[in-house]
């Protein structure tokens, strides 16, 4: 059973910790070798164990396919309408603004209402707006303010969707088992990243924009359906008001349990010194001597990465040293971002690309089973808001972070210097917080030789 301690921290007994399960596994499998390959591989039993889940997860996946197509069908179709660069740039300006804004106010609305009914209602709204997508695409509008408008409404709904969403997982699974949940989200984050990009490209060729946004407007119907089956998910304790006030109780509550704000603080430093992505286009051309497919080679590279690492992930539901398991994995990201840009080998930076992509993934799998595990339902909706304004906010600070250096000094300086920076900047953060270097998650089941290894 679940307890609270003064500190405001789960730690779970003995009777969560899954045991039973990984009891039955080598006794099926005397020889052992079955069980350590359905150790390596993604633990699928959230999947398996709660059909409310594996609805909600299929639905998930399917509708950020979607998603990923009209990231790149809204860009191609600016760029075709402006051939302006300035013109396609400006989308991340308009989308972040409300990204930002809403939220976190938003946040506090998924801990004021049934957040079963507020997902329904985000969710609905996002299928229309990929409906209007597909509209002006078909009846070829040629509206720049138009796409402007729906872009940021997008940007709007969907602030208010993923916070939310992210709550369902302690309500649906037991917290044993949020660990093996988070990681199969991060499968389904990094697949449909790198599917949705190419259908978008096969899809925009042989059937232009509009299909493209038709594909995503279909995709939310699986989604609808797996949450209008939820049960009901009103807050507990009635909830309060929403609003700004709520919003800084929520930052307040952050502020005093210092391994949650560690969460926050390792990510964005992550994210502002070692997000290279902005310096692709220059150090393919300058230091590795290739054009667009090597500038779109050095853009997959860490989703694939993360894809690989996602469907291997079954030891990190192992690991209970998960605070360290966080530093570490940054200072991998770190290390392997440095590495990439003084190789002079495109296959070698790729691979670095990839290990790096990898480590943000261990890193987001034990950050939101730390988030998940330990903050309190009545303020998980504003806490997980401010995660998604971090991992939504961070990379474009990153960005203008990586483009000022390389403007300054060189593309390569200013990728090595990032990565370095970050490395720095994750010793000296876990110097200052060495609880969350002590971080212990309960509810892990005992480590194997493999996940010792990574704890």
């Amino acid at each position: 059973m679940a307890q609270r301690l003064p500190a405001g921290l789960v730690r779970l007994t003995a009777d969560d910790t899954g045991d039973a399960d990984d009891t039955r596994e080598v006794a099926k499998d005397p020889g052992g070798l079955a069980g350590e390959r359905k150790r390596l591989l993604a633990d699928m039993r959230p999947l398996q164990e709660s059909p409310e889940y594996r609805r909600l997860w299929l639905g998930q996946s399917l509708s950020a396919v979607g998603n990923q197509m009209t990231n790149v069908a809204v860009p191609v179709q600016v760029y075709a309408m402006t051939h302006s660069s300035f013109a396609v740039g400006a989308i991340g300006l308009t989308v972040a603004i409300p990204l930002i804004a809403a939220g976190l106010l938003g946040g506090s609305l998924a801990d004021a209402v049934d957040r079963r009914k507020l997902v329904l209602f985000t969710s609905s709204g996002l299928a229309v707006l990929s409906v209007v997508f597909a509209l002006q695409a078909a009846l070829n509008l040629r509206q720049l303010w138009l796409l402007y408008v729906v872009i940021a409404l997008q940007g709007c709904l969907f602030a208010i969707d993923q916070p939310a969403r992210s709550t369902f997982v302690p309500r649906l699974l037991p917290s044993n088992r949020i660990p093996a949940a988070t990681a199969l989200n991060q499968l389904s984050f990094q697949l449909s990243g790198t599917v949705g990009p190419l259908l978008a490209g096969v899809v925009i060729a042989a059937a232009g924009l509009k299909a493209a946004y038709a594909t995503d407007a279909a995709t939310f119907t699986v989604s609808i359906y797996a949450i209008a089956k939820l049960r009901p998910m009103p807050p507990q304790g009635g909830g309060g008001p929403p609003g700004f006030a709520a919003v800084a109780e929520g930052l307040r509550w952050a502020r005093k349990h210092r391994v949650i704000a560690m969460i926050f603080l390792v990510d964005l430093n992550a994210m502002i010194f070692g997000m290279p992505r902005a310096v692709f286009p220059a150090l393919a051309a300058t230091h590795f001597g290739g054009g667009a497919r090597t500038v779109g080679l050095l853009y997959a590279a860490p989703a694939i990465g993360g894809l690989i690492g996602a469907a291997f992930s079954g030891p990190l539901a192992h690991v209970r040293r998960q605070g360290l398991a966080v530093l570490a994995s940054v200072a991998v990201w770190g290390g392997s971002i440095a590495g990439f840009s003084v190789s002079r080998s495109l296959l070698l930076g790729a691979v670095l690309l990839g290990v790096a992509g990898a480590a943000d993934m261990v890193s987001a799998v034990f950050r939101g089973t730390i988030l998940l595990q330990n903050v309190p339902d009545a303020l998980l909706g504003r806490l997980s808001a401010v995660n998604f304004v971090v991992v939504s906010g961070g990379p474009r600070l990153g960005d203008l972070e990586a483009g000022s250096v390389a403007a300054i000094t060189s593309p390569v300086f200013s990728a090595v210097s990032g990565g370095l920076a970050c490395v720095v900047g994750v010793v000296l953060l876990g110097l200052a917080v060495p609880a969350f270097a002590r971080y212990r998650s309960a509810g892990a089941a005992p480590p194997s030789p493999a996940a010792e290894v990574l704890g």
